[in-house]
């Protein structure tokens, strides 16, 4: 069950998914916000995910979102249910990364212990690193000084960042998108584990061709135990702006 975030957009209160992303990308001139569910909105969700064995809360970042706040306040108002609340320190693809851990572990017959700590495990080695194609849109909300939009866009550089650890790290940029792309194969690469099983999805913002691509490199280097591509949400790409790439990848080593 997933409890969605939420955009206001022209003034107008939707949820995160209830509008394609393409629509979003439209209307961005209309004017757009984003907040966190409700303490309420996750409690309503607990107690209609609970089957009698338990709920597992997985929220994305503490240190992107309020969103963790929202849920750990759900968790006090559930006196009826067995949940389990944990930060998976991370968002997008990677967090869907952590949810399939967890539904893995369910499946097998795992208690709510079992299905937490299969969650967690993949939360602490799960990575997410991207690459856009310029930072004028982050320059517009005054995340980065306009000064380095117009620095990057003038030198013909490609932001890359990761979300690790509960935050977002600048990386070294690259000169243009195939560089970035490779940038991102590279750092994947350095990442390969000999007997373990990879996990792995490539997101894209209104670039699913580009997704592509960088699948099929993973592919040509390793076979993926999962895979899939997919979109980043309007969430994510209202603070980034479109053409945003990514790559999000644990490896599940036998015995953690």
């Amino acid at each position: 069950m997933v409890v969605p975030l939420w955009l206001t957009l022209g003034g107008e209160p939707v949820r995160d998914g209830e509008l394609s992303l393409e629509e979003v990308l439209r209307r961005l001139d209309e004017g757009l916000t984003t907040s966190s569910p409700s303490p309420g909105e996750f409690a309503k969700a607990i107690a209609q995910a609970d089957q009698g064995d338990g709920v597992l809360v997985l929220t994305l970042s503490a240190g992107m979102s309020s969103t963790y706040e929202a849920a750990r306040l759900a968790t006090e108002l559930a006196e009826d249910s067995d949940v389990e609340l944990l930060d998976t320190g991370t968002a997008a693809g990677a967090e869907g990364l952590v949810v399939l851990a967890a539904a893995e572990a369910a499946k097998a017959g795992g208690t709510l212990a079992d299905v937490r700590t299969a969650a967690a495990t993949a939360a602490a080695q799960v990575r997410l690193v991207a690459t856009l194609p310029t930072l004028d849109h982050l320059a517009r909300g005054g995340r980065v000084p306009g000064s380095a939009a117009w620095a990057g866009r003038w030198l013909g550089l490609n932001p890359i960042f990761e979300f690790r650890g509960g935050h977002v790290r600048p990386h070294r940029p690259a000169r243009g998108q195939d560089a970035a792309a490779d940038r991102l194969i590279s750092m994947w690469a350095h990442s390969i584990t000999k007997g373990a099983r990879l996990h792995v999805v490539a997101m894209h913002a209104s670039v699913p061709e580009a997704a592509d691509r960088l699948l099929a490199a993973v592919r040509r280097r390793a076979e993926p135990s999962s895979e899939w591509i997919g979109s980043f949400s309007p969430v994510m790409v209202s603070h980034t702006g479109p053409g945003l790439v990514g790559l999000a990848w644990w490896w599940d080593r036998p015995g953690d």
